[in-house]
């Protein structure tokens, strides 16, 4: 590509950034790095009364929590009015654009005669030629004179040449009787002086596309090139929601999410390369691109984003890990340093899908604060284990602390009792770690160490021997 590809994601900040809204900013994201162009993060904040600067805080930290680096911006709609207000000028000057004075109970009874007669509700154009000047007297919208004949062609990437008849497109307002412009109008204005190349967002802007189209025209500005990328549906086949267990990004990091993993998971939701489905973000920006972005409609589901995490948890960084499992564990009063989560990784990291699971499963290796299972309790901890647990005690305090002495103490003292492996190592690894499910039982204990793993086999004895099972 000759051009400098330019994209840009351009969220309105009113509420939770969710994951459709990610997906689309990880697509132009992707897009512009595959071709060495440049991402430009825009706030879309026309919106005065839902717009918060809480929105805005939020949405910058989950761009960069997903690593989703912008080379331009954030741009601020709210911070571009006057520039908003020239081109409104100029188009009234054309004749592209009119004053319009028409009162909300008139356009109210205009959209009910409209809709008895069977006809969309549209303005009438009653107001557009009329040429009312800005001293009028009366409160005024502007509205942008769409062509009331021809045809709009759109031709979409993903779509291909998709066709608006003009007559079926409204005189639309382009400012408001306040004085703010309005969300189809801001976008050509910011897309064609931001240089945008490339407007890549959900189908659900379709309709938009032809009114900033003729927007553009009558501007004489060139256009972007669109692709309009099918929403994200729920596994009921409805427009994915809270109820199908979608979050903002933000709730998924709080859940032991990996932001690679999120943005793996969600650029598969509609792109594909090949069979493969675990990509690190670098391998996604060097395959990426819109002819393998699918026109059907994904479908979330929730355990494929869990297996993508899992995958992802086994291949990160040791270092990066470490560190947010000791954080994890910190929150819970809990210390660990990093350095003392690494060599625990490697057995804990390949059963975890969330880094909560993963600081759960480091956790008894910091505290003896044990978290125990009441069912398993009630199971394992039964009056006749008790000798065998405080035997067990006695029999490690003196060897090599190893996984293979370890395990040949139990299997003497089982052969020995005559008992099986696993009527000793079920209660063993519940004294132990406070659980019945944990990486190999002698590997754990050779972890946890000779003078820990004996006062808990022990602490599990007098428990039993008092009734407190």
């Amino acid at each position: 590509m000759s051009e400098t590809i330019r994209t840009r994601f351009a969220p309105s900040p009113t509420g939770d950034l969710h994951i459709g809204g990610v997906r689309t900013a990880i697509f132009n994201w992707l897009y512009a790095r595959r071709f060495g162009g440049q991402f430009i993060l825009r706030i879309e904040d026309t919106d005065r009364e839902r717009s918060t600067e809480d929105s805005i805080a939020q949405i910058i930290e989950t761009m960069r929590w997903l690593g989703l680096d912008w080379d331009e911006g954030p741009y601020r709609q709210t911070e571009r009015q006057d520039r908003y207000r020239e081109y409104v000028d100029k188009l009234i000057g054309i004749g592209a654009a009119y004053r319009c004075v028409c009162s909300k109970e008139e356009l109210d009874r205009k959209r009910e005669e409209a809709q008895r007669a069977g006809h969309k509700p549209m303005y009438d154009g009653t107001c557009r030629d009329r040429n009312i000047p800005a001293n009028c007297g009366k409160p005024f919208v502007v509205r942008f004179a769409t062509p009331r004949s021809g045809e709009t062609v759109i031709q979409d990437l993903l779509r291909g040449g998709i066709t608006f008849r003009n007559e079926e497109l409204d005189d639309m307002i382009i400012l408001r009787a306040d004085g703010t412009p309005t969300y189809n109008f801001c976008v050509v204005v910011d897309d064609a002086e931001m240089n945008i190349t490339h407007v890549i967002r959900g189908d659900d802007h379709l309709a938009n596309t032809p009114r900033q189209v003729v927007i553009y025209d009558a501007l004489g500005l060139p256009l972007p090139k669109f692709a309009h990328v099918s929403m994200i549906l729920g596994s009921d086949g409805k427009r994915l929601s809270k109820r199908h267990g979608a979050l903002s990004a933000l709730e998924y990091r709080d859940r032991g999410y990996l932001p690679g993993a999120l943005v793996n998971y969600l650029a598969r939701l509609g792109w594909s390369h090949g069979d493969r489905e675990v990509f690190s973000p670098g391998e996604m920006k060097e395959l990426f691109n819109l002819e393998s972005v699918s026109k059907s409609a994904a479908r979330f589901d929730e355990e494929k984003l869990l297996w993508t995490n899992a995958e992802h948890i086994k291949t990160a960084p040791e270092g990066m890990l470490a560190e947010l499992v000791s954080g994890l564990l910190l929150k819970e009063g809990v210390t660990a340093a990093s350095a003392e989560v690494i060599p625990l990784l490697p057995m804990l990291r390949e059963r975890s899908r969330t880094t909560l699971e993963l600081a759960n499963g480091c956790r008894y290796f910091f505290t003896d604060d044990l978290r125990f299972d009441a069912e398993a309790v009630a199971k394992f901890f039964t009056p006749g284990i008790a000798p065998l647990l405080a035997e067990l005690a006695d029999r490690i305090g003196d060897i090599d602390f190893t996984h293979d002495k370890i395990e040949a103490v139990f299997r003497a003292l089982i052969e020995e009792k005559q008992v099986k492996l696993k009527d000793l190592a079920q209660p063993a690894r519940l004294a132990v770690t406070g659980g019945t499910v944990s990486p190999p039982l002698f590997d754990v204990m050779a972890a946890l160490g000779r003078a820990r793993c004996a006062g808990r086999l022990r602490a599990a004895a007098a428990r039993i021997a008092a009734g407190g099972n």
